[in-house]
């Protein structure tokens, strides 16, 4: 399991979030909150393809059905639909699509009218491939949306991690030290690091706290761009974290 940070930034030091742009956002075309959301659209498209997959729908249907709801998710009759009250677009994004598989008839006839348009690509080949190993689980469709979400956010503040320790030339160490974020038994003590890395073990406590402190604000960062208030970042933390459990 991944390693669920207790410190980082204070609550004070977050920016207004993408997604309080697009609940705050009046006007339709406002460039900053459409493309706002159309960025969260696209790093979290997954996790409602699998909700959607898991209630009963084929892959190719899928697809289509995931496709159509983020391009009506970029309007803002649906837009309308949030709930600042809640804050969080995880909640929000199910909470609407459940409603837009409950009118399908509707999307059917948008769909033969030529309404329909496809502006996030997916690969069915990936999706399927990640969908298959969900199934070793028995999990309901919310449970598998969440899950997916979870994992979703920790795989791109992961990506995020790793380009940081690319573009700084240390490609190698975060190799060797990510393994102490995911509980990787090949490393699973300071000496084993050091061993591997060709230092001390100090230096290599030293990199690997270094390490879990950038995890740790990243991780607040990505999550704080999915909820209304800063204040709601530890709670949807531990949310996340609960939702990995078996």
């Amino acid at each position: 399991m991944f390693h669920n940070p207790s410190d980082g930034p204070s609550p004070a030091h977050f920016p207004t979030t993408r997604w309080t742009l697009v609940l705050q956002a009046g006007d339709p075309h406002a460039p900053l909150a459409q493309e706002s959301l159309a960025e969260l659209c696209g790093a979290y498209w997954y996790p409602l393809y699998a909700y959607i997959r898991r209630r009963g729908n084929g892959p190719e249907l899928s697809k289509d059905l995931t496709q159509d709801f983020f391009a009506r998710a970029l309007e803002k009759g649906l837009l309308a639909e949030a709930d600042p009250s809640r804050g969080r677009f995880r909640s929000f994004l199910r909470t609407v699509c459940t409603h837009f598989l409950a009118n399908r008839h509707d999307w059917d006839h948008a769909r033969k009218r030529g309404g329909g348009q496809t502006i996030l690509p997916i690969d069915s080949v990936d999706a399927e491939g990640r969908y298959a190993l969900e199934l070793a689980d028995n999990l309901t469709p919310e449970r598998i949306f969440d899950r997916s979400w979870a994992l979703t956010l920790l795989g791109r503040v992961l990506d995020q991690l790793g380009r940081e320790y690319d573009s700084a030339g240390k490609a190698a160490t975060f190799e060797v030290l990510r393994g102490m974020l995911s509980g990787d038994p090949e490393v699973d003590s300071y000496a084993a690091v050091a061993a591997r890395l060709g230092t001390s073990e100090g230096a290599a406590r030293v990199a690997a706290h270094r390490l879990r402190r950038r995890y740790g604000d990243l991780l607040r960062q990505e999550i704080a761009a999915t909820v209304a208030e800063p204040t709601e970042v530890d709670d949807e933390i531990k949310y996340l974290f609960a939702a990995l459990d078996p």
